[in-house]
Formats: structure tokens, C-alpha cells, sequence
């Protein structure tokens, strides 16, 4: 059972570090200090839903229906396009790189970007969905791998969410944010591409 739950966590783990849209997104959420518990909470949960709708059967449903992958896919990678134009505009606009300078983005607003660049990103489902739902069913202990797995996810978007501080004193200079900003609009718009060119 144990072995389960620590493979979960590792597959989990394993894809989940790379950067992406989600991470980009509590990455800043957590340097400005802003709604990080909501945010962290709903990715963690949206993991854990997703990974266990995988787990029982959803990622079979998916597959047979190739079309609905194409409208995720393409619905997906014209958000995370509008999503870069936003960060290469803030990288662009010195003032608007200082988080300090900004007013507070309301719960709603931080929360609905949040459920957008979670479940209109194709890479969500390809992983959560259908690679984790379909590694499961090869462990004895299916619903424990899922449940590793979702572990992994709490723990690094808390990790991710609640450090992202220890990086304040660097990204206090506005040219620190300009590059942060400009990397954020380079990851999305490579998801992007990545999405309409597979």
C-alpha cells in the first residue's frame, strides 16, 4: 500500500515541477503576497479532482472522443496567449512592475484566472487525467497512487505559494519583476505553441 502512495507522489511530483501556467501563476501570486491560501487550495484541489476522475475511468471517456481534446486544445492555448500579452505588458510597463504600486486583485478575479489557467490548459488533463488515471491502473493500490499524487500536488503548490517570499528581497527592483514578467510571457506563449502545433 505504502509503495502505491509513494509511487503516486513521485509520478506527481515528477510532472508537476515543470513550469507552467499554474506554477507561473502562484509563483506571483505568492511574491505579492495575495490570496496565496485560495490559490494554493485551488489548484490542490483541482489536482486532486482531476487525478481521480483519471483514476476512474474519466481519461478513457477523454480519449475516445478526440474532438473534444481538439476544442480544449485550442480554447486552451488562445487563453494562455492572452495571458502571456498581459505579463509581456506588465514586463514592458515599469510601473506597473512594483507590486506595492498595484491595487490588490479581488478574490473573484484572482480566483477565476486561477480556475482558467487550470482547466482551460490541455497539459492539466494530458497529465492529471489521462497519464496518472492510466499509470494507476497498474498499481494493486490504484486509489492510494491517486491519492500520493495528490499529495505531491499540496505540497508543491504550498511550497511554491508560501516560499515565493523568500524571493521578495530579490524582485524588489522593478527590473527584477520586468524579467520575471517577461519569462512568464514566454513560458505561456510557449505552451501555447507547444498546444496548436501538436
Amino acid at each position: 500500500m505504502l509503495t502505491s502512495v509513494l509511487a503516486g507522489f513521485a509520478a506527481s511530483a515528477v510532472l508537476i515541477v515543470a513550469i507552467g501556467a499554474q506554477n507561473a501563476f502562484v509563483l506571483r501570486q505568492g511574491l505579492r503576497r495575495e490570496h496565496v491560501l485560495a490559490v494554493v487550495a485551488v489548484c490542490a484541489l483541482s489536482d486532486l479532482l482531476l487525478i481521480l476522475a483519471g483514476i476512474g475511468g474519466l481519461g478513457a471517456v477523454v480519449t475516445a472522443r478526440p474532438d473534444a481534446v481538439t476544442v480544449i486544445r485550442w480554447v486552451g492555448a488562445a487563453f494562455l496567449v492572452a495571458y502571456a500579452v498581459l505579463a509581456a505588458r506588465r514586463a514592458l510597463r515599469p510601473a506597473a512592475l512594483n507590486p506595492a504600486e498595484r491595487a490588490p486583485a479581488t478574490l473573484g478575479a484572482t480566483l477565476l484566472t486561477c480556475l482558467a489557467l487550470t482547466y482551460l490548459n490541455p497539459h492539466v488533463y494530458l497529465d492529471t487525467v489521462l497519464l496518472l488515471g492510466s499509470v494507476a491502473q497498474q498499481h494493486p493500490h490504484r486509489w492510494l497512487f491517486g491519492l500520493g499524487a495528490a499529495a505531491a500536488s499540496l505540497v508543491w503548490f504550498t511550497a511554491l505559494g508560501a516560499g515565493a517570499h523568500r524571493l521578495a528581497p530579490l524582485l524588489a527592483r522593478p527590473a527584477a519583476w520586468r524579467v520575471l514578467d517577461g519569462l512568464i510571457a514566454v513560458v505561456m506563449l510557449g505552451v501555447a505553441v507547444t498546444l496548436v502545433v501538436s
